[in-house]
């Protein structure tokens, strides 16, 4: 048994009842990492790239890093990869919590399901057993009921991956909910519809075993290091978590305002940030596993359907959705629908999105009350509560807006598609590329999407983490193009590892580089990388998963960024005047890439990354 992992994953076909193990060698973990990246890899050969993201042919995956539930500091992410029903590409939606490290101690990196189960059903595993039970008496509940009665059943310290009504009904932003108040979400590209049509309910990891490694006084040393310089640099983390940063981001013109359309709202950011709440609502602070950050935060709700009762605090990613996105600067009301999201299985930036779509569409007079069953009105709560229902369940103008905003837009027609800012369907996240350009070049090229995880490259526009770490530059000129196509590249192969090796990227902001990554790896694992082949290995990464896309149809056509953020300056706050340059970085890019023209991997490169195997049958 190798140190750090497992070597082996569990196959269950939920049509036939099917399950059996499947190992993989040390060589290939090597190669691909764990998580998205050896599971891809190893489906390459037999998936349909072309099959109904929602039909029985589609495998939806959970999978463990290779330093997931080992003593490295936030070693606690999942992945969950599936051909995405929202932006039909190959997707991943990666999870924190301590469902993944439950996971790794049952003796496997992962499950893949394939099939469809014929009636609702959960999985429990742990080092003894597996078992498909049903879940009749589940279908219906929201993430958290799901979770109390799983734990009353298999013991409080059972860990458990849900979905709630909205990834039943296949909603196409659904997410899956790892935990219960407390829990984190894989919440991007609509992986919980995914379950949802597999008629898989819940996934519940017993009590298991920790990983071994291969030097543990060397793997400690390291983490003493690196936890000193944590302690400071991440201490707003820690104490208002990332809403700490909603006020410092719209200072910067970065934070999304009126559906993308303002510039500024400064005293609306100060009702909603993460030091209000500590002023006002806070509970409690919790930690993922191996986390020393504890940026997790229990908030009391004061208002909507389930007042009173206590739920995770909403992120700077929810903040800016359900408050700056649609006007809303009640804190109460953002608190609420942020719960609601969780209970019901909803991505809370997809949902945002399409609530703040509907809310410019009807007051432009593109549709109406009937249209929605009710008054849309920027910053309402009654709107805001309940579209998210609405959509959850696909009721009303829910229906149209479940599958996401190019979907919305195309059906309502009337020049929405003007208001739908995603990038190859899925829905941007809230950091704007007018206030960072390199944002640009990264959207537009992310494999999953409008995804701002994959490069974080306004962390070095903005100093939370120095370029030099990576061989770049520490100072840039946010609003500038020059030289941001070679940030776009860096960032994206170093931020590559991060999830195959189940490591939080906020460690980032503990200024922790590739050195120290390769050190980690080799005294978990008893390897022998460095720096060097560790960012190798992110490249291979983003180049196999965009050779899949190109694979599916994607092309520099798909590379281009939506109008409203290339062409309509911001005319107020810290990033007015400020565009873009999406052409002249994309052309850059590519080359940098070592792509052609339209954006597709040559040969010379898969070659070069020691990617044969997704060198096209014919010409493309």
């Amino acid at each position: 048994m190798p140190y750090g992992y497992n070597s082996r994953f569990l196959r269950m076909d939920l049509g036939t009842g099917e399950v059996s193990t499947q190992t993989y060698t040390e060589e290939l973990a090597r190669k691909y990492l764990g998580g998205s990246g050896i599971i891809t890899r190893i489906l390459w050969d037999e998936v349909d790239l072309h099959a109904d993201p929602l039909g029985p042919e589609n495998p939806l995956a959970f999978m463990t890093g290779l330093l997931t539930g080992t003593p490295v500091p936030t070693a606690c992410k999942g992945s969950v990869v599936a051909r995405s029903p929202l932006t039909g590409l190959w997707s991943e939606s990666t999870v924190g919590g301590y469902w993944p490290a439950r996971l790794k101690g049952t003796g496997y990196d992962g499950i893949l399901f394939t099939g469809e189960a014929p009636k609702p059903v959960y999985v429990y595993l742990d080092r003894d057993r597996t078992e498909v039970l049903p879940a009749g008496d589940l279908w219906g509940l929201d993430t958290y009921e799901v979770a109390e009665r799983l734990r009353e059943i298999h013991g409080d310290k059972c860990q458990v991956a849900a979905i709630g009504p909205a990834g039943e009904n296949l909603v196409k932003i659904a997410s899956i909910m790892m935990g219960g108040h407390d829990g984190r979400a894989a919440g991007r590209t609509g992986m919980g519809a995914v379950m949802g049509s597999k008629r898989l309910k819940a996934i519940v990891a017993g009590e298991g075993a920790r990983p071994g490694v291969a030097d543990l006084k060397a793997l400690q040393a390291k983490n003493k290091e690196v936890l000193e310089v944590l302690k400071v640099a991440a201490k707003g983390l820690h104490d208002f978590g990332t809403a700490g940063g909603v006020k410092a981001v719209e200072a910067f013109g970065d934070l999304p305002i009126k559906n993308w359309m303002e510039g500024s709202w400064t005293e609306g950011a100060e009702k909603i940030c993460g030091q209000t709440i500590d002023k006002t609502v806070l509970e409690g602070h919790y930690a993922c596993f191996s986390c020393p950050i504890r940026c997790g935060k229990i908030v009391r709700l004061r208002t909507g359907p389930h007042q009173g009762d206590t739920a995770h605090g909403p992120e700077y990613e929810t903040c800016a959705g359900l408050g700056s996105m649609v006007l809303n600067d009640d804190l109460d009301v953002l608190c609420a629908g942020n719960d609601l999201c969780n209970r019901l299985g909803l991505d809370t930036i997809s949902a945002s999105a399409v609530i703040a779509l509907a809310m410019e569409a009807y007051d432009k007079g593109l549709i109406s009350r009937e249209d929605a069953g009710m008054e849309v009105l920027w910053g309402d709560p009654g709107a805001i509560l309940g579209l998210l229902q609405q959509v959850a369940y696909r009721q009303g103008l829910g229906e149209v807006l479940s599958g996401g905003v190019k979907s919305a837009s195309e059906q309502l027609g009337k020049n929405t598609a003007e208001m739908a800012v995603h990038q190859k369907g899925l829905e941007y996240a809230y950091h704007d590329p007018r206030a960072f350009t390199s944002m640009s070049v990264n959207y537009s090229t992310a494999n999953r999407g409008a995804c701002h995880l994959e490069g974080l490259t306004y962390f070095v526009e903005n100093k939370a983490f120095p370029g030099s770490i990576i061989g770049l530059a520490d100072e840039w000129d946010p609003h500038s193009s020059e030289g941001k196509a070679k940030l776009a590249v860096s960032m994206q192969d170093f931020l590559s590892v991060f999830n195959p090796l189940g490591i939080c990227k906020f460690l980032m902001r503990g200024k922790t580089g590739p050195d120290t990554l390769a050190h980690w790896v080799n005294s978990a694992l008893g390897w022998e990388v460095d720096a060097a082949g560790l960012i190798e290995t992110g490249e291979r990464l983003f180049n196999m998963h965009r050779a899949i896309n190109t694979r599916m149809g994607i092309s520099r056509k798909d590379d281009v960024p939506p109008p409203r953020l290339i062409s309509h300056a911001r005319r107020t706050g810290g990033a007015a005047g400020s565009l873009p340059h999406a052409g002249k970085l994309l052309n850059e890019y590519y080359d940098l890439r070592g792509w052609d023209e339209e954006g597709i991997p040559t040969e010379d490169k898969l070659l070069g990354l020691g990617l044969e195997c997704m060198l096209p049958p014919t010409p493309w």
